[in-house]
């Protein structure tokens, strides 16, 4: 099913997109950048440990364990089984945005974006609707991809990027607070992403919303809802 323009009330006027499995593919999130990090981590950090960044994450990583006197070690310990079971946790996600940094800018890798989802966004910029990403990843690890793409630089496209600073993505209040953020109407605001439970928080804050369901899997799980319009790709959804 096509999301078009009419069946949209109001207009939208912001478009705020997800990244893993919505402009990106998973694999390259799981089987590029994580890895990258995983593997870096144990010598970039004692070696990084000083700068105010750094030292600002893992004091948070300190408060979110209740140990203010946990060295690096301890700290690497903790970042590891994160890693390991993929947790979204705000420090954990600084410090790997620190590290795919220096990644990029070595060209070890670049960003993965589908060529729909390329097309789409720069037809939406043209037509002058604001550009937003909220995603689990940090701000930097967001502005880092789009810079860094496989298609060049697109983060000339957006104009505000989120992360779980906002709060958890399966919450509804991390929209509440985004379009208090954004200053627009909950109702004026389009979400997409591959995931029901966000899909699903955004649709209870008033948000509009679209599945993007890119495999066969998330499609039956997509089509199962009649809470969202579904769309297998960005060249389906006509806001134009």
């Amino acid at each position: 099913m096509s999301l078009r323009l009419e069946e949209l009330s109001p207009d939208v006027v912001v478009v705020v997109t997800d990244i893993e499995g919505t402009t990106t593919d998973i694999a390259f999130v799981h089987d590029v950048l994580f890895p990258y990090a995983r593997a870096q981590m144990p010598s970039w950090l004692p070696a990084h440990a000083e700068e105010p960044e750094v030292a600002a994450a893992i004091d948070e990583i300190r408060v979110e364990i209740d140990e203010p006197d946990a060295d690096i070690d301890r700290v690497l310990e903790v970042l590891e089984r994160w890693m390991s079971a993929d947790e979204k946790v705000t420090p954990l996600k600084t410090l790997q945005g620190m590290i795919w940094r220096h990644g990029y800018e070595a060209v070890d890798f670049t960003g993965h974006v589908y060529d729909d989802a390329v097309a789409a966004l720069q037809a939406w910029a043209d037509d002058r609707r604001m550009l937003c990403v909220y995603s689990s990843g940090s701000v930097e690890a967001q502005k880092l991809l789009f810079t860094h793409s496989d298609h060049g630089d697109l983060s000339h496209l957006f104009s505000g990027y989120f992360d779980t600073r906002m709060g958890p993505k399966k919450k509804t209040g991390s929209y509440k607070r985004i379009a208090q953020a954004l200053g627009e109407a909950p109702g004026s605001l389009l979400f997409l992403s591959d995931v029901g439970e966000e899909l699903d928080a955004a649709k209870a804050a008033g948000w509009q919303t679209c599945w993007v369901a890119r495999d066969d899997k998330t499609m039956d799980k997509a089509t199962e809802s009649e809470a969202h319009a579904v769309v297998s790709g960005f060249d389906e959804i006509e806001l134009i």
